[in-house]
């Protein structure tokens, strides 16, 4: 067998939108590791968790989720999976606690170093596993955990008594912070912050709505790598200046016809669910070689958090994927598919999530009547390797573009 030849890598423009980003991403590991040494607060956070509380009040914070999303990419999620499996956790839970409880316990891990915490912020608008996870997680460190209830809304939108309930426990998870810590609220910097928030969340939204266009400017795996910031750094300038550098350039490749999708765009779906982060290389090429774009996915949108009030911000934070009813969930998709001139929808059926993922057989037939698109869906995981078949998942993708051609 011939020896496959390496390609150099090409250099990245310091200017650009990816080199921005990506710094902004890593910058963030490395600053929270920085402040450990100096002897300053680090938290760990869950990704839906108002950011506006840690950075007003200038703690460093290290999302478990992002850190365990990143290990898997790098090869490592089955190695750390089964230590939290050798502990006694099955492996029927989240992939990203399992992690993220092995790295506890290890406190170390090659493919992505953290701080350790000092405490813990967590809330319940994402999965109720969350709750049990960081519990555990305030058990084994032997830390304070701060926890926001924020219930699923049955409702179509967020009512005034749970818009209050929540905000209540906002301005309680501030008060138990600067006791902790013995650290000041300043309202003048959580105004500044809500600025910069908005600012990112508009820009990036702004950035992913580009894809109504046909061609689309962009390949939909991108939007996958660059909402790290949004997860992350939202709360900062730098964060918005990146954000808005991105949608500039999306601009100006729809101007030039120009895309980062190197290949004919022949097809248009939506992908629904977080990305399968082992096989993300394999699940990218399987659409491109194939001509289909991925133009828009939820869980990308999921973290632009755009308001103008405080009520409106906690109204925000109580309208996630996975705290919301059926039909606003499908309402949601339907908009974008419509908006971006989706020809299919493709399904993962993620066995680590099992909130999101529960409903996606009845949210697939309803979103494919009413947009006329053919669903397909194929089974995976978020971070663990060995619930995922490259065979199974081109199977399915060839599938849905057999009809999508027909359909042509």
């Amino acid at each position: 067998m011939a020896e496959e030849v390496k390609k150099t890598p090409r250099p990245v423009d310091p200017n650009s939108a990816k080199y921005k980003l990506g710094k902004i991403a890593s910058d963030a590991y490395v600053d929270a590791i920085e402040a450990k040494k100096q002897g300053k607060p680090v938290v760990w956070i869950s990704s839906n968790f108002p950011v506006e509380i840690p950075e007003t009040l200038g703690l460093a914070t290290v999302y478990p989720e992002n850190q365990a999303a990143g290990i898997a990419a790098r090869g490592a999620g089955q190695r750390m999976c089964e230590v939290a499996e050798a502990d006694g956790y099955s492996n029927d839970i989240c992939a990203y606690a399992r992690i993220s409880l092995a790295y506890a316990k290890l406190r170390e891990c090659p493919e992505q170093e953290v701080a350790m915490p000092d405490a813990l912020l967590c809330c319940n608008n994402i999965c109720n596993c969350m709750i049990k996870w960081y519990e555990n997680l305030a058990l084994d460190l032997n830390i304070p955990l701060i926890m926001l209830d924020i219930p699923f809304n049955p409702d179509y939108d967020p009512t005034p008594e749970i818009v209050e309930y929540v905000g209540a426990q906002f301005w309680d998870a501030v008060h138990q912070l600067e006791d902790i810590f013995n650290i000041k609220w300043d309202d003048e910097k959580f105004k500044e912050v809500t600025g910069f928030s908005c600012t990112a969340s508009r820009a990036w939204l702004d950035a992913t709505s580009e894809a109504c266009h046909i061609p689309s400017p962009f390949n939909g795996f991108d939007l996958l790598n660059h909402m790290a910031v949004m997860v992350t750094a939202r709360g900062k300038a730098e964060a918005g200046e990146a954000m808005n550098v991105l949608l500039k350039e999306y601009k100006e490749n729809h101007a030039t016809g120009k895309s980062t999708f190197r290949e004919e765009e022949k097809y248009r779906i939506m992908f629904e669910g977080i990305a399968c982060w082992p096989y993300l290389r394999v699940t990218s090429r399987g659409l491109r070689d194939r001509g289909i774009n991925m133009v828009t996915t939820i869980y990308a949108d999921a973290f632009g958090f755009d308001y103008n009030s405080f009520d409106e911000m906690i109204a925000a934070y109580c309208s996630v994927p996975n705290s919301i009813n059926l039909e606003k969930s499908r309402d949601k998709r339907i908009k974008l598919c419509k908006a971006n001139h989706v020809e299919g929808l493709l399904i993962h059926n993620n066995r680590s999530c099992k909130l999101w993922s529960g409903f996606m057989a009845e949210m697939g037939r309803q979103v494919g009547a009413e947009c006329g698109i053919p669903v397909a869906h194929f089974d995976g995981d978020q971070a663990d390797p060995r619930n995922f078949s490259e065979a199974q998942y081109n199977t399915r993708v060839e599938g849905l573009m057999e009809i999508m051609e027909a359909n042509k």
